[in-house]
């Protein structure tokens, strides 16, 4: 991951391409740049840094990768551009999802319709699966599935269902489909099964509520579990419990986290309880659950933000604000949180105004802030690059 770090060298380089032809013809190449900053190295690590995907502006090709690097106590921005010259578009239009599997790193590029598959060392693309209107990603054995809400972008009462995609994790091919709900986001894979929130977000404001059940032996659609209206988020603790969040209609429905656990009786998932805490991103690290709020509200016309830690055990908010030292309030829009499970650290993403630049910010496990970089715009998901032995 180590490449040249002085700024004088990158002028250098920089200088160098520009009397060079380029190899997008017209188009500019833009370089790395490596940020030394204080408090981020940490050699003990079992990770040697974490990816940020920046989701950039919709419809401007803004798509970027960053790189925390653990090793040499560095930020690196937008390394794909380098690493890829000959990639005309580079990563594309609004980056939805990443996550690390085996040796590889999946990019879900919703409004380019494709995963974007690279080496996780280097960064340098293997190749791509078209998948139209694709969200997100998880992995199970030799193949990985993708949500996809199939249709055009766009709201639509007439909005068609949504899928979800079997790729060949060694060809990249497609080898299935199955439809599910309308707008399926987040997914989480659990003893054969495959859980899928649905959203219905196009269909405002006639959302879809349900939870898809996919068996994955014979790829079909089992069952669908009733949970809340526009639905997003879904995560899997180690108790056997699945934690899905609803961001409700923007109105008189708010934001709430509801619990799935499997029934005595069918052994079947169903809701078991319903937890009135709006819920935006949520992150679970051992019994905590991390979360925040971005909440708007059509009636007030603004945001209200919060943060919280929720003990998956007891189901009880145990903290209302895993920022302990004020910098909450420098935050303008949290809009990814990821938790490292070796040493605590909390890691929320910036978007700022949406159009410019964002920032990265890491918390110690004490809520105190250790440092903060400058990403991409709209700074959102994050995955930890394990290192090698």
């Amino acid at each position: 991951m180590k490449q040249p770090t002085t700024y004088m060298t990158l002028v250098v380089v920089l200088a160098t391409l520009a009397l060079a032809t380029s190899c997008r013809k017209d188009d500019v190449i833009i370089l790395t740049e490596y940020e030394p900053l204080p408090g981020m190295l940490d050699t003990s690590s079992p990770y040697a840094g974490l990816y940020l995907l920046n989701e950039g502006n919709m419809g401007s090709n803004k798509c970027t990768l960053d790189f925390v690097d653990f090793e040499q106590g560095e930020y690196a921005r937008n390394l794909y551009a380098e690493r890829n010259p000959n990639v005309v578009k580079e990563l594309g239009d609004v980056g939805n999802d990443i996550q690390i599997y085996g040796s590889r790193l999946y990019a879900v590029i919703n409004c380019s319709h494709k995963v974007e598959v690279l080496d996780a060392r280097t960064c340098r693309r293997i190749g791509q699966v078209d998948i139209p209107n694709c969200r997100y990603v998880a992995f199970d054995g030799d193949y990985a599935y993708v949500s996809s809400y199939v249709g055009p972008v766009g709201i639509d009462p007439n909005a068609q269902l949504g899928a979800v995609f079997q790729v060949d994790t060694a060809t990249l091919e497609v080898t299935a489909e199955v439809t599910v709900g309308y707008q399926p986001d987040e997914l989480v894979i659990r003893d054969g099964l495959i859980y899928v929130a649905n959203s219905g977000g196009y269909r405002k404001p006639n959302y879809d509520n349900t939870v898809s059940v996919i068996d994955i032996a014979t790829m079909t659609q089992i069952r669908k579990i009733p949970v809340g209206i526009n639905l997003h988020r879904i995560r899997a603790d180690r108790y056997g419990k699945l934690w899905v969040s609803s961001r409700g209609d923007y109105g008189s429905v708010p934001s709430r986290l509801f619990v799935l656990e499997e029934e005595s009786r069918t052994g079947r998932m169903e809701v078991s309880d319903t937890l009135d805490i709006p819920c935006s991103e949520m992150e679970i690290c051992g019994d905590s659950l991390y979360l925040y709020s971005v909440a708007w509200s059509d009636v007030s016309q603004e945001n209200s933000v919060t943060y919280g830690i929720i003990d998956v055990r007891t189901r009880q908010l145990v903290s209302d604000n895993f920022i302990k030292d004020g910098t909450d309030a420098d935050i303008d829009i949290p809009y990814g949180l990821k938790v490292n499970p070796a040493n605590g650290d909390i890691y929320v993403t910036d978007a700022k105004n949406y159009v410019s630049s964002g920032n990265l910010l890491c918390y110690g496990r004490d809520g105190r802030l250790k440092w903060k970089a400058r990403t991409g715009d709209i700074p959102a998901h994050m995955a930890f690059l394990k290192k090698t032995n």
